[in-house]
């Protein structure tokens, strides 16, 4: 009987012991933070992307629902291309066209450099020609002189170097209008050059624009909302999805002047949210507004500056986000 005394009373002193030790916890426990730490209430926010079209047009089919985890470079959705289509066919039959239009200015150009070189011969011959006839005037004059020919046969001579003058300078226009055809068939050269060159950048625009039909992700999001459906004709611009990227996760909330003063870039902070409130969160202070967001009419009395709040936002690591992006959600509300 003493030994079971003995043990009843141990375990009622533990159980004293116990109690006045979770009453004293009860009395002395901190009553909410610490005065070296601050909260404030807010959101959890992503950055929105907004896949939208670059011209306008149909859409042919949207393959991404929403709630879709979507990679890089991965086609959310497809336009219509048949116009772009054909306006690429039509700007390659015209460069097709071009390139011949070079090759018949190129043959122009050999073809008018040998009628120069033709004409050129012509009044190098004529110039042969009008050397011997002026030889043979000077003797037939020396001959008249002492006799031994006619005068009617010097008169021929001399004709005959005034005709072979008047061949040269037939000779030398037509050298002249071959170098002018030359020159206008080069010109034709460069201007069927620059017409090919400004074909084919009308056929890389094209491509890029058939290019930029296909609309893809930017970056690893998920798909939030589909704006538009298949079939539709939307403007330049016009939004198909919107999209969130899950690797830029944060919480945006407010402290007051003073506490805001002290919150340097980087800073921990601890998230806890209103749906999982036994987990903590760990993220940093990636912004603090330098211009209070709510400024009372008038900052005359230091009780008026207390009242200005200040936007500071809590980024979570993308690492962390990664591990865990079927949890990830925006919207929630919590508290950092």
């Amino acid at each position: 009987m003493s030994s079971q005394l003995k043990s009843i009373l141990t375990l009622a002193l533990v159980g004293i012991a116990i109690a006045a030790a979770a009453v004293a916890w009860w009395v002395l426990r901190p009553n909410g933070l610490q005065e070296s730490m601050v909260s404030g209430n807010g959101r959890i926010e992503a950055t929105d992307i907004d896949i939208a079209t670059k011209i306008p047009g149909r859409i042919a089919e949207v393959l991404a629902r929403e709630g879709d985890f979507v990679q890089a470079g991965s086609v959310l959705a497809r336009m219509d291309t048949q116009t772009l289509q054909a306006q690429k066919a039509e700007a390659l039959a015209q460069v097709r066209h071009a390139e011949s239009a070079l090759q018949t200015a190129k043959s122009v150009v050999t073809q008018r450099e040998s009628e120069h070189n033709a004409a050129l011969a012509v009044v190098a011959q004529h110039r042969a020609e009008l050397n011997a006839a002026e030889k043979r005037l000077k003797r037939s004059q020396r001959l008249v002189g002492e006799g031994a020919i006619p005068e009617q046969e010097v008169d021929d001579n001399n004709a005959r170097v005034l005709g072979i003058q008047a061949m040269i300078s037939a000779a030398q226009a037509q050298v002249a209008a071959a170098q002018a055809g030359i020159e206008a068939a080069k010109s034709q050269i460069v201007q069927a050059q620059a017409q090919i060159e400004a074909i084919k950048a009308t056929v890389v625009r094209l491509q890029a624009d058939i290019d930029d039909s296909e609309l893809k992700a930017p970056r690893d999001v998920r798909v939030q909302y589909r704006i538009a459906e298949p079939g539709e004709v939307l403007p330049a611009g016009g939004r198909v999805m919107n999209t969130v990227d899950l690797s830029d996760v944060y919480m945006t909330f407010f402290l007051p002047t003073a506490a805001a003063g002290k919150v340097a870039l980087g800073s921990d902070i601890r998230l806890v949210l209103d749906a999982l409130p036994n987990y903590v969160i760990p993220a940093k202070a990636s912004f603090v507004a330098s211009v209070a967001q709510f400024t009372p009419k008038t900052v005359e009395t230091e009780s008026e500056r207390l009242k200005l709040m200040f936007r500071v936002r809590a980024r979570i690591d993308p690492a962390l986000l990664k591990q865990h992006l079927d949890q990830v959600k925006t919207g929630l509300p919590g508290k950092a």
